[in-house]
């Protein structure tokens, strides 16, 4: 297969075939005992409200003001879901990951059924790198899953008694991310693991927290950590305080040294600041709150054009997620759609509504 060029997607011929596979283990082994969790990220620490604004100062490229950031000051409001990966135990290291949804975002959407929306997905995870190359090793990685039952696929990264033919950097991606623990998930930076599109480029996208989000000193990182301490740190801090993220995009500069199709390979090129996220004070934890939460569906494919995702990767997600997404609903009895503006006002308040009430 010949080198690729910058943007350039490269589709194995047996990739539907793969793609197939993984979406069938993944509906296996979705629990389906209700109230249904989602198949990945299940549990989450919150829901909150903050507001997405393109960067004022945004360069004045054609090439980068496009879609969602076509318009240099333009503010969004956004709902952010706070989750882990797999655990139930927040003490324990896993993935952690920040979903976006903005709202009020004109324009025709990608997925079917969708189109007519008004909101748009960013999904990141507070690691650079993904730890699966393609889907087909993907079918390999949720089959082990599938075989022993357990989110840690031993046998996916040992393959057989040669250690020349184990997935090392696999392994080790996998174990810095199974080995993360956080102080808080408004503490730290994420990174959206596979890349996008944005106009003819490809970019990655990154979110680094601001100063005002880290909270206490040496002897409280050192303290008790509860199940469910992430939540309770998000708690602490948005009683009072609010809290920022700077969003960054990262245009792919080199397509071998920085491919489209194989996500384990981190990408280093100069960040662009593109928007600001900001999270006022707020509660976030009431019963309508948590349902409004847990109703979501987040897909890195609910976007505008100017954003498709690329990469094998995030081509099996569309169809994983899609599939997961409706059974969830449907065992839950729940609506599938996305909500608008007015549904989200009315569950989570805009500042001076919340301050005045």
């Amino acid at each position: 297969m010949p080198a690729p060029a910058l943007g350039q997607e490269q589709i194995p011929p047996d990739e539907a075939a793969a793609i197939a596979a993984v979406t069938d283990i993944s509906e296996r082994i979705l629990n389906k005992q209700p109230p249904v969790k989602r198949g990945e990220h299940p549990k989450g620490h919150g829901c909150v409200r903050g507001s997405f604004q393109v960067d004022p100062h945004l360069p004045e490229d054609p090439a980068l003001r496009l879609g969602v950031l076509q318009t240099p000051g333009q503010t969004f409001p956004v709902c952010i879901r706070y989750s882990n990966f797999s655990v139930k135990d927040d003490a324990k290291g896993d993935a952690h990951g920040m979903a976006l949804k903005l709202f009020e975002v004109p324009g025709q959407k990608i997925l079917e059924g969708e189109q007519e929306a008004r909101t748009h997905d960013f999904l990141l995870v507070d690691f650079p790198v993904f730890p699966v190359r393609d889907a087909k090793d993907y079918v390999e990685f949720f089959g082990d899953i599938e075989r022993t039952q357990s989110r840690n696929p031993i046998r996916f990264f040992l393959t057989g008694l040669n250690p020349l033919r184990w997935r090392w950097r696999e392994l080790w991606i996998a174990l810095r991310i199974r080995l993360k623990t956080i102080h808080s998930p408004l503490e730290v930076q994420y990174w959206s693991m596979t890349p996008y599109r944005l106009g003819e480029r490809a970019v990655k996208y990154v979110a680094i927290p601001h100063e005002v989000n880290r909270e206490g000193g040496f002897w409280r990182r050192l303290g008790f950590r509860s199940r469910d301490y992430l939540r309770e740190r998000m708690r602490s801090h948005l009683q009072d305080h609010s809290a920022g993220f700077d969003f960054y995009v990262q245009i792919q500069t080199d397509p071998v040294k920085m491919p489209v199709e194989d996500p384990r390979i981190r990408w280093w090129a100069p960040l662009q600041k593109v928007a600001t996220l900001t999270i006022a004070a707020q509660s976030f934890e009431s019963s309508e709150q948590a349902a409004f939460c847990e109703n979501l569906s987040y897909s890195p494919w609910h976007a505008l054009p100017e954003h498709r995702p690329l990469g094998g990767i995030n081509r099996t997600r569309r169809a994983v997620y899609d599939t997961i997404s409706r059974i969830r609903h449907q065992l839950n009895q729940v609506p599938r759609q996305e909500p608008s503006l007015a549904e989200f006002d009315a569950v989570f308040p805009p500042p001076s509504e919340s301050l005045s009430s």
